[in-house]
């Protein structure tokens, strides 16, 4: 089941018609009931699902014009590393969850207590998402929800990324070199035995610079030794069309500077034969350094002081509006709730009033304690 959910997902991401069947299966295998791919923007509160399984149209066009703000799993989720599993409960322990306009009004009425979800990619304040919705019937995510999703992340973060690659309506090289130049990671498409068939504007760098990889009479070479042998062994099960090679493991290029790292995604199997044909590829290389970007000030703040996904929000909410009720109103919470998160917050943070959570966040110096 797991092999062929690993294919489906890969195939999706050249046909993305095949997405809610992909969903559908993850489903099964997780063993949740609903699920879909959407992108977060915590700083704008914005959001868009892409794909879906087994929603509510009713209540998915409810989330979107009106229950966004009052998700309490945000922002604190958007801080998630990507790739790493985690339920509803682990940022809102459930007993907290109950508590809110968004359970009571949103959650209830569909039966859904809980979800499992990993980022498949995180920005400063956005992130694209896979998620599992847990209902009644289903419990609260457990262990093996866990291990399960986890199973399967690291292809969908490869998928969700072989998907921008290629316009299946297109097959013109123009607009192959425009779609994979906008991609920031480095992509090498390889031929049989190695030959660069396509390299985007990152990969020529990479190239240029001669620290990773270089080309030599046409074929792609790692540097360290190590790294070629990897390398090579993953294009040639690639070109045998080895189904278990589907989003291998990833390849070390360098440990410096927080470490660089190919991932080859074979095009020989399911609907990505097509690529082969279109383009003469037998795999794609992704390289990619793993060092994240600087985080934005409320990360940074959250990681300091380890704050809970609720504490989070009530900064992040002192940011738009002032005062207790405001705040509750804010984020669907009782007063009595909110004056307990602050409190918390104030003795964490070492600060006594908002305007004092303002200036900290501002990236003011945080007060003297005593």
């Amino acid at each position: 089941m797991l092999s062929e959910l690993i294919g489906l997902v890969y195939d999706a991401a050249l046909d993305p018609a095949l997405w809610p069947r992909a969903l559908e299966q993850t489903c099964r295998f997780v063993g949740g009931s609903s699920g879909n791919l959407f992108w977060h923007d915590a700083a704008t509160e914005e959001s868009a699902v892409l794909h879906l399984f087994n929603d509510e149209p009713h209540y998915t066009k409810l989330y979107f014009e009106k229950y966004i703000p009052l998700n309490p799993c945000f922002p604190a989720a958007a801080f998630c590393d990507a790739g790493h599993v985690y339920g509803s409960t682990d940022l809102v322990p459930f007993d907290e969850m109950v508590e809110t306009r968004f359970y009571e009004e949103w959650m209830k009425p569909q039966g859904i207590i809980d979800l499992v979800a990993a980022n498949l990619e995180k920005g400063a304040t956005s992130s694209s998402i896979i998620a599992v919705r847990m209902h009644e019937s289903d419990g609260l995510v457990d262990t093996d929800n866990r291990r399960r999703l986890g199973l399967i992340v690291p292809h969908f973060q490869r998928a969700v990324s072989i998907g921008r690659l290629f316009d299946q309506s297109k097959s013109a090289q123009a607009v192959l070199t425009q779609t994979l130049d906008n991609v920031s990671a480095a992509v090498f498409l390889v031929g049989p035995n190695g030959r660069l068939v396509f390299t985007n504007a990152p990969g020529r760098a990479v190239l240029d610079e001669a620290a990773l990889l270089t080309e030599r009479n046409g074929l792609l070479f790692a540097v360290a030794p190590d790294a070629q042998r990897a390398l090579r062994e993953a294009c040639l099960a690639a070109e045998n069309g080895n189904a278990a090679m589907d989003g291998g493991g990833p390849i070390p290029l360098a440990t410096l500077q927080g470490g660089w790292f190919a991932n080859v995604l074979p095009l020989t199997s399911g609907n990505r034969q097509r690529t082969v044909a279109l383009h003469s590829a037998v795999a794609a290389v992704f390289v990619r350094r793993t060092s994240p970007a600087s985080p934005p000030p409320l990360e940074a703040l959250a990681k300091m002081y380890k704050l809970t996904a609720s504490e989070i929000r009530v900064i992040d909410a002192v940011m738009k509006v002032s005062g207790v009720k405001a705040l509750a109103e804010a984020l669907g919470l009782t007063q009595a709730t909110v004056k307990t998160h602050l409190h918390n917050v104030f003795r964490k943070t070492g600060t006594a009033r908002q305007s004092e959570l303002v200036k900290l966040i501002a990236g003011v110096e945080p007060p003297a304690r005593e």
